[in-house]
């Protein structure tokens, strides 16, 4: 693998997720009337221009943790989380602006140390927002020439720490078999058809399935815009993300896109932009987008340290 491609998938999440940020929660009828087409300040959290929100903090914790560790340790990322939620850290800011409400009920969960972490995150039906998709990318790097075996238990236990509900775990496979697909040089459709295949296979006779039907069953490309929708729920997020990047032909197009379609503008900014990254490159995100990017160079740093961190587990 080019290690250049996680900072390409990381400033691609990160860039996304700071252009969602100021239109958070506008309907797609205002954004049609006044669509994003430039990264702008202040707007839904009245934050500068290139504020991240808990997106892009909680993928910065995972990346953190596997360095920190030489690996996924699951009590570590639980520390991690629990020291953004109530400290601040891996904040652009200082401070927590954005936080899901079932992200913090299982940090609240993660502060009693005597619950195994992957037994924190909600399990209920309706506990299945997109607050463990939007923060996955990593594993895609990290778990690229494991057994597929291998990378659903990873994903599952990552996914858990806030959302084990299986549709949240599902989605979170998806999600990283396309990435590692496009790590492998594919294309975008021949890298959602290889996961759509990987995710049958294993979950075949899991009722939570059929939730996905119209990315593992229909052509998703062929769907008319008005048919997508852009809530929090993990499914939304993953059919709008993967739509905006079968039909874009730039990381702008993709992520401006995505956010257009309106409600949860950051996350859906977020999952698209770390795809996108990788089908672009970093050389495909404008540079006065990436030079307003909070701590831009920090998490720059922060991705060369993991890419380091890789490299070592994959030369035992």
């Amino acid at each position: 693998m080019d290690m250049g491609k996680v900072i390409d998938g990381i400033i691609g999440l990160c860039v996304g997720d700071a252009l969602g940020v100021p239109v958070e929660f506008q309907s797609r009828a205002v954004l049609e009337q006044k669509p994003l087409t430039d990264m702008i300040g202040y707007g839904s959290h009245r934050q500068p221009a290139g504020t991240w929100s808990d997106d892009t903090s909680l993928t910065l914790c995972l990346m953190d943790s596997i360095a920190d560790c030489g690996g996924l340790d699951l009590r570590d990322l639980a520390d991690k989380f629990r020291k953004w939620c109530w400290n601040a850290d891996w904040t652009p800011h200082g401070d927590v602006f954005d936080i899901g409400i079932a992200t913090r009920e299982a940090i609240m969960r993660l502060d009693d140390r005597s619950l195994p972490p992957e037994q924190a995150g909600g399990a209920g039906e309706f506990s299945n927002g997109n607050g463990s998709l939007m923060r996955i990318l990593p594993l895609a790097f990290y778990l690229k020439g494991r057994s597929f075996e291998d990378r659903v238990l990873a994903v599952t236990q990552v996914s858990s720490l806030t959302h084990r509900h299986l549709i949240s775990v599902i989605a979170c496979v998806i999600y990283v078999e396309t990435a590692i697909s496009l790590l492998n040089g594919n294309v975008m459709e021949d890298s959602l058809n290889s996961a759509k295949q990987s995710v049958v296979r294993h979950f075949s006779g899991s009722p939570q399935l059929a939730a996905f039907d119209r990315i593992l069953k229909e052509d998703l490309k062929q769907l008319e815009r008005a048919e997508i929708q852009s809530t929090g729920y993990v499914v939304h997020t993953l059919e709008a993300s993967l739509w905006c990047l079968l039909h874009a032909g730039s990381y702008e197009e993709a992520v401006l896109q995505s956010i257009n379609l309106g409600e949860d503008t950051d996350t859906t900014g977020a999952v698209t932009g770390g795809l996108a990254g990788l089908i672009y490159g970093l050389s495909g995100i404008r540079s006065n987008w990436t030079g307003q990017l909070a701590r831009y160079d920090e998490i720059v740093g922060l991705c060369h340290r993991f890419e380091e961190t890789i490299g070592k587990i994959t030369d035992k």
